[in-house]
């Protein structure tokens, strides 16, 4: 049997559409659409205007977009973007909460699959742990380190239909294919936590994988996901966050929708308060997908401005209603900001009372400077190589152990992101934090 079909003999056993017919050799999980294309009714607000008046965002229109499956992947209602966004806070019940009935995966086993299926493709450059050099030490660490990914995994629809990679092969961004190296990627590293955005296949691809690996996952689509505007889409893209179940609880979960100048936007933002088994603390974890382009720094700002004033006000209910905190609730927030260091979201973070501090200054020597590129593409505009992803935490009560270093621009290729062994235009990050007691 090959490779993709045992892989798809071991997705089969999991909730999710059973498999028919014959499968290709490099098919993870190859679902026949048994849904018929859904039409999908959905508000969308004048938000594109905010950052050119500031002052827009009237009446609602009415838009109507026929999704169908991606490929062969099958996919779920996406009954979230039918609803109208209406508030802030999203009160929606967290998704998958019974795992009972869910057959679990080897990890080991899963990343041989992945790594059988990609043989054809180049070898993926190894990337090394980094620890941090002359790093102040902290003696007062509680239980072992928590692992933590943020990686915008470049959503399928736009990879294929609107990106316009013009040096990436469009066999390298076949989804059939894509996915197992993602896939590799987290199985590699086995992180405890994995914030992602731009996922447009959680459900029939991330969601069911991951609850099998013992993750439990949340996604919010948003509201008005490009992704919709591309034939033959797999629904909205938006942002998923997964957490070893193993390793936490689940406390809170909180789907915000970031408003700029008091108007609600296209950006949102996953919140949860996770409860460390190993240690009984507590850590806010956030992720988020920032508004993109040049031309919007205002309307970044104002998101950042606005998901700050959220998050102080989640970590400061949560350190009232738990006895055992000690007053300081450590807090991680990842994300794609769509920001360089020189803007003013970006200065945001980095003085806002939360007393948060970027993780990836620490790979350099003076511990103050951003790696200089996360994300590295050519596109018809031209060429952009850029720092916009981070991963933001509590300095005072969490420190970084150990990163994972920046591919070389040799290592990335004159054909930059994606490609054949990147399978996104944007780099992953992951670093090791652990809990400083307090002494």
């Amino acid at each position: 049997m090959n490779p993709a079909r045992r892989c798809s003999a071991l997705l089969s056993q999991m909730c999710i559409s059973s498999l028919e017919g014959s499968t290709t050799r490099r098919a993870l999980s190859p679902v026949p659409s048994a849904i018929p294309p859904v039409e999908i009714r959905c508000h969308y607000h004048g938000w594109e205007n905010i950052g050119r008046s500031l002052k827009s965002g009237g009446a609602s229109t009415r838009g109507t977009v026929s999704v169908s499956p991606m490929g062969s992947n099958g996919s779920r209602l996406y009954s979230a973007v039918a609803q109208t966004l209406n508030s802030n806070t999203l009160d929606q019940t967290d998704e998958n909460l019974d795992h009972k009935n869910l057959t679990e995966l080897d990890p080991d086993q899963l990343l041989r699959e992945c790594e059988e299926a990609l043989r054809r493709r180049p070898a993926r450059p190894h990337r090394d742990l980094i620890y941090p050099q002359d790093a102040p030490p902290c003696r007062h660490k509680l239980g072992p380190s928590i692992r933590i990914m943020q990686w915008n995994i470049l959503a399928q629809a736009l990879g294929e239909g609107k990106d316009g990679f013009i040096r990436c092969p469009l066999e390298a961004l076949n989804w059939s294919e894509r996915k197992y190296l993602i896939l590799e990627e987290i199985l590699t590293h086995r992180p405890d936590i994995v914030c992602l955005q731009e996922v447009d296949h959680y459900h029939d691809t991330f969601q069911p994988i991951m609850a099998s690996l013992g993750y439990h996952g949340s996604f919010l689509a948003k509201p008005w996901s490009p992704c919709l505007d591309v034939e033959q889409n797999n629904g909205p893209d938006g942002c998923a966050l997964f957490y070893s179940r193993s390793r936490f609880s689940l406390q809170t979960t909180l789907h915000l929708r970031l408003s700029a100048m008091m108007l609600p936007t296209n950006q949102v933002a996953i919140v949860q308060i996770l409860n460390c088994q190993l240690t009984s603390k507590q850590l806010c974890v956030a992720v988020t997908h920032l508004k993109a382009r040049s031309g919007w720094e205002r309307v970044r700002s104002a998101q950042g401005a606005n998901l700050l004033q959220s998050l102080r006000s989640i970590t400061s209910r949560s350190r009232g209603s738990n006895v055992r905190s000690s007053g300081t609730n450590p807090l991680v927030v990842c994300g794609d900001f769509n920001a360089e260091p020189s803007e003013d979201v970006y200065r945001r973070f980095r003085s806002s009372p939360l007393g948060l501090d970027s993780a990836y200054k620490l790979l350099s020597a003076d511990r103050q400077t951003e790696p200089p590129y996360t994300t590295w593409k050519i596109r018809p505009t031209g060429e952009s190589c850029s720092t916009l992803d981070y991963i933001w935490y509590t300095h005072d009560s969490l420190s970084v152990d150990c990163l994972l270093d920046i591919p070389t621009e040799e290592q990335i290729g004159p054909d930059r992101l994606p490609s054949f062994h990147y399978p996104s235009d944007h780099l992953s990050l992951l670093c090791d934090i652990s809990f400083k007691e307090a002494p």
